[in-house]
């Protein structure tokens, strides 16, 4: 097995397993530190904790090669019970830890032994890392008069306007996550502990869609942050989206646990928003919404600060349960470009690559150079969806969104574009192969479907496959295109498909 070093910090190393399939291996896996062995896993991306700082060592993976690496240099650790944190699930530990990350010097360690650490709101410091030892729990309180609220838009005369909450691609004002980085640079989460958000506990999931008096914080909010590392935690439990990064770049997101009940409104797994430059690597998602769900603001942001999210890699994870895998949109009036998904597993999504958009998100609403590839689907009912007429919105059916009529290009009409699916083996798979629905005075353009093989459920029932006015039900559909510009379709199958294997509606020519 070869190994590669993803990240490390001054206690802690990711390594991935870079000839995996995917996220799991086929057995274990004996990892050797300078020799000894110390971990058996079945995972393709893992993590070392309770290293030590500025030390050199060997790491190794059966009979591979050693991959060498030294650990960084810390100038301070500092244990959160010097500074009056008790750890027994009970003491209001948040006021010490928070004085801990305050005092801690750039290149230091704020350090949270085996315990629950009971908490609200904390605030990130750049240079900063925190480090949950295995064991560790921090815990948000449950009452929500203990989380402070952070307004969604602050003007500020002759400057550009502060925007520090959001709530589904618009400024609003929200409740302080658990964990918030503000405007934080070269900042770490890590370690074998867990972050929980302990939402059950509390009324979040009750009116989710409700401001009281705010919107629901997220677990982990990094606003305008840059180069921030977040390695092996388990977060669970959130209130509503569980990492929302918002305007940031240099994320690094590595051997992550995310699990949030799936009945849980709203709780996204990962959700980068006008980011860029995000590695989504190893990370195991089962949650109660989209696993990932890539954004760049709705109307007013999106044309506003014009911040695309792009250059994001999601490879080795496994998604599970969530209402899609992979989502981009349909808050995108910023764009969403560049974005490779690779060597994954989604397990039990109602949809694999989703794609939402629809008119109104504008013109620089671009989605430009999607490529998932070498992907393995189970019990998926729709392994691709892209869908122009999303209803989303107070408006999302009105005769403006909805009409299937070509309307005027205008500054309100999005584009997608240049999308590739290639090399995927979807099984258990209830409505269609792929279902392309583009906007008529702007279809879906450069359109790759290369490598796929699909399968049915032998209980599929019918349903639409795309949240869209007028979407008939389909069960065992085929590959179906509509309102798509020259798409390119090679070496696919579905034995069993109910009708043709390639679809076109309308007056469309293949």
């Amino acid at each position: 097995m070869n190994l590669a070093l993803l990240s490390a910090t001054a206690r802690t190393a990711a390594f991935e397993v870079v000839d995996a399939a995917g996220p799991d291996l086929d057995a274990p896996l004996i990892v050797r530190l300078n020799g000894e062995p110390v971990l058996e896993t079945t995972a393709a991306v893992f993590a070392l904790n309770e290293l030590n700082p500025d030390t050199g060592y060997a790491v190794q993976a059966a009979e591979g090669p050693a991959v060498a690496f030294r650990t960084r240099a810390e100038t301070a650790a500092l244990d959160v019970r010097l500074f009056g944190a008790v750890g027994d699930g009970t003491h209001d530990d948040g006021p010490a830890v928070q004085a801990a990350i305050a005092a801690c010097p750039a290149g230091g360690t704020v350090i949270l032994d085996p315990g629950v650490w009971a908490s609200g709101p904390l605030f990130l410091k750049s240079g900063v890392t925190l480090y949950l030892r295995p064991g560790a729990t921090l815990r948000g309180h449950a009452e929500r008069a203990r989380y402070p609220i952070l307004p969604g838009r602050i003007e500020r005369p002759g400057r550009p306007d502060l925007f520090l909450g959001s709530w589904e691609g618009d400024p609003d004002d929200c409740f302080a996550s658990l964990l918030t980085g503000l405007d934080v640079a070269d900042a770490a989460i890590v370690g074998g502990g867990v972050i929980d958000g302990n939402a059950a506990a509390g009324d979040w999931w009750q009116w989710p869609k409700e401001k009281r008096p705010a919107r629901r914080p997220r677990t982990l909010f990094l606003n305008g942050c840059r180069d921030v590392l977040v390695q092996g935690v388990t977060i669970r439990n959130s209130p509503s989206w569980t990492i929302h990064p918002l305007f940031s770049r240099g994320l690094r997101f590595h051997g992550l646990i995310i699990e949030n009940p799936k009945d849980s409104p709203n709780t996204d797994g990962l959700d980068p928003e006008s980011c860029e430059d995000v590695d989504i690597v190893g990370v195991r998602i089962s949650v109660g919404d989209d696993c990932v769900a890539i954004k760049s603001g709705k109307i007013l942001l999106g044309r506003l600060l014009k911040r695309p999210s792009r250059t994001i890699r999601i490879r080795r994870c496994l998604m599970e349960y969530g209402h899609g895998a992979v989502v981009i949109g349909s808050e995108m009036a910023g764009g969403v470009g560049d974005v490779e998904i690779s060597h994954c597993l989604f397990r039990k999504t109602d949809r694999g690559l989703r794609i939402k958009t629809r008119r109104g998100r504008g013109e620089d609403g671009i989605i430009d150079g999607i490529h998932l590839h070498d992907v393995r689907m189970e019990d998926v009912a729709d392994p691709l969806v892209v869908n122009a007429f999303y209803y989303c919105d107070a408006d999302g059916k009105s005769d403006y969104v909805q009409d299937r009529r070509p309307l005027p290009v205008d500054a309100g009409t999005p584009t997608v574009r240049n999308i590739r699916f290639e090399r995927v083996e979807a099984t258990g798979v209830h409505h269609a192969a792929a279902y392309v629905l583009g906007l008529p005075e702007r279809p879906v353009a450069g359109l790759i479907v290369r490598d796929v093989t699909v399968s049915f459920a032998a209980d599929a029932e019918p349903a639409p496959p795309a949240m869209a006015c007028g979407v008939e039900p389909l069960v065992r559909a085929g590959f179906v295109f509509i309102n798509v510009e020259g798409p390119i379709v090679e070496r696919v199958s579905a034995p069993g498909v109910a009708g043709p294997l390639l679809a076109f509606p309308g007056d469309q020519d293949p």
